[in-house]
């Protein structure tokens, strides 16, 4: 290592120490931006920036880079990725991570020979040379093995002291994703997993203002985000479901041309090509919405034929449907919904009312034909109302979790609860990765 140069090493779990000392990382702090925050700390003691020498156990990598006392990094001129050392400590050979670079006087080793063409072999016999026996060569046509020349980009970091550096660098210094970016990066895979038919999931409850509708907008945008495909969401709550205006806002909404289900299900034969279908659907970017009834003399009118027919018509073009429910499990459409429902997500919430009425609603399932839908549903907990600590919330998830394949939990966010436009960049982080956690889930039931 460099003289004066910091130590920082990453490793493969996610820990990094400075100096050999391992970083406790401030509330809201991850352990990388915490480990730039003390070496600024150095910069600001010492008057002078702070040499690092940063290694990477993860990946074998290492670089060098200065840190500023306002936390800025920067690259130190001439400094170079290399692989780390395989030994350490007093009897590791000259050039080693403690005892520092010295020269390689040792030829560079030839590249690796699976990385280029097979040629003939040539054996020399004093001043005859002579050629050594060759394979039949391959007539054209015939599939030859592909030689890579160029080395497949890396992970560009995106979060972290690992995204500063990359950005403050220019790209030059790259220790990959993170372990947080990398767990993002595969639920963005589960998610935009291509699909082959239609399937619908039924979004319900037993009870009302626990983020049912909410939960229906937050995933759909992520679905409509990820996917390459548009998802669709079907309002089919009898009691002047607020779909369509949770997504679009209520002023956008009251602005735009007011079609709802009733007046699908009027002129659904004349509906035959996605641009007449369109004409009836509303649209939250990519996320392409039915909006429900809200005229109460009508909206307890829409019968289990009438969603039947509905359903048929959207699945034959979008392979994902979000069905938003009303309360409960015995309304007439329900009849509908269930038989045609892939899978089911339960809506449900901390008061205790609430987790009893979703453990209630998967035991109802399992005892009239719908054990299946049931066994694999997703039970979401939003924390919508913030319940008192005399709620032992992690009693409710586990005596729920045991009813259900998955159980996720959206923590208490206000761009949830004021029961306006949800908007995804209005969400904290926490909220928009439990979002992102029930869209993958949901498409696992999928396939």
């Amino acid at each position: 290592m460099d003289v004066g140069a910091t130590r920082v090493e990453v490793f493969a779990d996610g820990e990094v120490t400075v100096g050999g000392e391992r970083i406790a990382p401030p509330a809201g702090m991850d352990p990388y931006s915490a480990a730039i925050a003390v070496l600024a700390e150095y910069a600001r003691s010492s008057g002078a920036p702070a040499l690092a020498h940063a290694v990477d156990h993860s990946n074998g990598q290492e670089g060098h880079f200065q840190v500023l006392a306002d936390g800025t990094a920067e690259p130190v001129a001439g400094a170079s990725e290399a692989p780390i050392p395989e030994q350490t400590g007093a009897d590791a050979p000259p050039g080693s991570a403690d005892n520092g670079p010295v020269p390689d006087s040792s030829p560079t080793p030839p590249p690796a020979r699976e990385a280029f063409p097979q040629m003939p072999q040539v054996a020399t016999h004093g001043s005859t040379t002579v050629k050594a026996p060759e394979k039949e060569p391959s007539p054209y046509g015939t599939p030859q093995i592909e030689t890579q020349f160029v080395r497949p980009d890396r992970s560009r970091p995106t979060t972290g002291v690992r995204g500063a550096l990359y950005s403050a660098t220019g790209g030059y210094l790259n220790l990959g994703p993170s372990a947080k970016d990398q767990d993002e990066a595969e639920l963005e895979r589960r998610i935009a997993r291509p699909l082959s038919g239609s399937f619908n999931t039924a979004v319900l409850s037993l009870k009302g203002g626990i983020g049912k509708t909410s939960t229906t907008v937050g995933v759909g945008m992520i679905l409509a985000e990820y996917r390459g495909d548009h998802p669709c969401a079907i309002d089919a709550n009898p009691d002047s479901g607020d779909l369509a205006e949770r997504a679009l806002g209520e002023m956008l909404y009251q602005k735009v041309k007011p079609r709802t289900v009733t007046d699908m299900v009027r002129d659904i034969a004349g509906i035959n090509s996605l641009t007449a279908l369109t004409d009836y659907m509303h649209h939250a970017n990519r996320l392409h919405l039915v909006a429900g009834e809200q005229d109460p003399a009508l909206s307890d009118a829409l019968t289990a034929a009438e969603y039947s027919k509905i359903h048929h018509l959207v699945s034959q073009y979008y392979s994902v449907t979000l069905t938003d429910c009303g309360t409960g499990v015995s309304h007439p459409a329900m009849a509908g919904v269930l038989p045609r429902a892939t899978n089911l997500v339960i809506a449900s919430g901390y008061a205790v009312s609430g987790a009893k009425r979703a453990r209630n609603t998967l035991q109802w399932l399992a005892g009239h034909g719908y054990e299946n839908l049931a066994r694999n549903a997703i039970v979401v907990v939003t924390d919508k109302d913030q319940v008192s600590n005399r709620v032992d919330k992690r009693a409710i998830e586990e005596h729920l979790a045991g009813y259900c394949r998955k159980l996720i939990t959206v923590p208490h966010d206000r761009g949830v609860a004021d029961g306006d436009r949800i908007s995804l960049e209005k969400l904290s982080g926490n909220t928009r990765r439990a979002y992102k956690e029930i869209a993958a889930a949901i498409v696992d039931g999928y396939v």
